[in-house]
């Protein structure tokens, strides 16, 4: 056989490959587009959404319509829509080559749900994001309240920290060290339901066990907190056994190197 003619026969063999391909790709994205499937990654306190939630919430905004195509999946979308979700930490989405498609979700971890001054509620997550609520699941973490001026739409404690203007009258800050010292450490995570702010700028913690006020004072740096913690803890387990823990009313760790006591007034 002629050279010409075996090349002539392989292009043609190629074209013919290639308008297969195109054809066979067509069809494909012409079909009917499949449920997703879900998958939402949290820790218990974390569950704030479901996968039936995203699915719903993906309909609400038009991102999903009956009758869809393949070819009319827009991955880039559905992955800035669920982003913009504030409990959302992570997300991926991804087609696979037989049309399925997956929503992978990572939720945000809470560590403290906080009452501010203006009526608003919200969450303060690991990262020191504030983190919305959410109308069907309530997480099992530290509450705040008090003389919280902080906001909803408040900036991160990452860009309070980095900004001298903003770390001299927030205490999203403060808050965020005292919670995740609290969220790690396995005895205070156990003893510690409440913290706090009262007018003065104190912290005040309340204990889930006895009816202590523990005042905390101030919370500046992780330093500081970790030697206050580490105060009490030391007072918990040396003096707690012996004295009860129903002995004392206020136990004050705003002073350098010691803990000071006052005891429950008995006479009454």
């Amino acid at each position: 056989m002629k050279k010409w003619l075996k090349i002539t026969l392989w292009s043609l063999f190629l074209i013919g490959m290639v308008v297969l391909a195109i054809f066979i790709k067509k069809a494909m994205d012409e079909q009917l587009l499949p449920a997703p499937e879900i998958s939402v990654h949290a820790e218990a306190e974390a569950a704030f959404l479901t996968s039936a939630e995203i699915l719903e919430r993906l309909k609400d905004a038009r991102l999903i319509v009956e009758g869809q195509r393949r070819d009319e999946l827009n991955i880039e979308e559905i992955e800035k829509f669920i982003r913009g979700i504030s409990q959302v930490k992570e997300v991926e989405v991804f087609q696979s080559i037989d049309g399925s498609w997956t929503v992978d979700i990572t939720m945000r971890k809470p560590i403290a749900r906080i009452f501010n001054n203006f009526e608003e509620t919200f969450y303060l997550d690991s990262e020191g994001n504030v983190v919305q609520i959410s109308p069907n699941h309530t997480a099992r973490v530290l509450v705040v309240t008090g003389d919280v001026r902080d906001r909803l739409n408040s900036v991160s404690v990452s860009e309070i920290i980095n900004n001298d203007s903003l770390i001299s009258i927030r205490k999203l800050d403060d808050i965020y060290r005292i919670s995740t010292y609290v969220c790690n450490d396995p005895l205070f995570h156990s003893l510690i339901g409440q913290i706090h702010l009262e007018k003065s700028g104190d912290f005040v913690l309340i204990p889930l066990v006895g009816d202590q006020k523990i005042i905390f004072g101030s919370a500046f740096s992780e330093q500081e907190v970790k030697d206050k913690f580490k105060k009490l803890e030391i007072f918990y387990k040396e003096a707690m056994p012996f004295e009860g823990w129903q002995t004392y009313e206020v136990i004050n760790l705003k002073f350098d190197g010691q803990v000071v006591c006052k005891k429950k007034n008995t006479n009454e």
